[in-house]
């Protein structure tokens, strides 16, 4: 499995109830079920226009060492000043649960965050909207510069878990404008109010979901990996973009690659079917006219990740790790 997928890692074998691990997590003590906390920092020398700073922001904060945990990845440690960010996880998990995990695709979205913030006004004061939560690691970033960030996901213990990193980072990251709701793809837009499956504490009220419609600004992290979620995913995004105000997703993912008998060859089937719902930027607006037939469509523009800094050490970055900026076009004629 580690030959076909570099990044996750098995360690049983009964489809759904298999054991996965995510790279972050290789080098941490066998915890079994436990959760286990780790420290993640976030360097940034680097000052913006208006003379904010990761690093000032970092200034004030005076870590206690005591009972915190760090991944043992490669660090810089030339680096002068750096943000420590606490997240709770699971070293495996099952498939169904890779949410209470950590993934690299979600580190390299917070490098496109950070970036955008330290060089330019992009993403202060937006309303945002995560999918997929997970365990909450981009959002809790984006709070610190954004307005209101709701964080979503479907699985109780997901959201708890989710939950308790907002806690942990509450003080650091301004994790009092975060709102940690269910939200299940297999279900349409909008949820309903005030009425959830799980504990009420993550239900929507109708004022919540009127702010979500008109967020400007959705991200997702590592969501690509079964056909059958990406259909449900794109489903949520047509529904949610096409009401309120104009959205922009950016969707980080990492293609994972099996090997398949039609090919004879290692294919990124997951990521292919992604694809599959996008129109490319330059080529969709070549052929503007066959478009505009159509009632609406995504377009997306993968974007170069080697102009973004790599702000947080703990993740190795490979070819296979992207961004894509996607937007949802309703036809002029419609």
């Amino acid at each position: 499995m580690e030959e076909e997928d570099p990044d996750i890692h098995t360690t049983s074998s009964n489809d759904s109830n298999d054991e996965v691990m995510s790279e972050i997590h290789l080098g941490c003590p066998p915890s079994h079920m436990a959760p286990y906390i780790s420290r993640f920092r976030l360097y940034s020398p680097h000052l913006n226009a208006t003379g904010d700073s990761l690093g000032s922001l970092c200034a004030s904060i005076i870590e206690d060492k005591e009972g915190d945990l760090d991944v043992p990845r490669r660090k810089n440690r030339d680096q002068p000043t750096s943000c420590p960010l606490l997240i709770q996880h699971r070293i495996t998990s099952s498939i169904p649960s890779v949410g209470l995990q950590v993934w690299k695709a979600a580190f390299l979205l917070v490098d496109f965050i950070l970036h955008q913030f330290l060089t330019s006004s992009d993403f202060s004061n937006e309303v945002a909207l995560e999918l997929g939560s997970g365990t909450g690691l981009v959002g809790i970033v984006l709070a610190r510069f954004a307005k209101i960030v709701f964080l979503t996901d479907r699985d109780a213990e997901i959201l708890d878990n989710c939950a308790t990193n907002v806690q942990l980072n509450r003080e650091l990251f301004k994790c009092d404008n975060v709102l940690v709701r269910e939200l299940d793809w297999k279900k349409s837009w909008p949820p309903i109010v005030e009425s959830s499956e799980m504990s009420c504490r993550y239900a929507w009220s109708s004022s919540e979901i009127h702010m979500a419609e008109q967020a400007s600004l959705l991200l997702a992290a590592d969501v690509i990996y079964c056909d059958e979620l990406t259909d449900s995913l794109f489903d949520t995004l047509e529904c949610l973009m096409s009401r309120g105000s104009e959205k922009v997703l950016y969707l980080s993912l990492e293609k994972r690659y099996n090997f398949t008998i039609d090919a004879l060859d290692t294919v990124a089937n997951g990521y292919l079917h992604f694809l599959k719902y996008l129109e490319d930027e330059e080529s969709a607006e070549g052929s503007a006219a066959e478009l505009s037939l159509r009632s609406a469509y995504f377009v997306g523009k993968r974007i170069d990740i080697k102009q973004i800094p790599q702000y947080v050490r703990e993740y190795e970055r490979g070819n296979d790790l992207e961004i894509w900026q996607i937007r949802y076009v309703r036809s002029m004629t419609t």
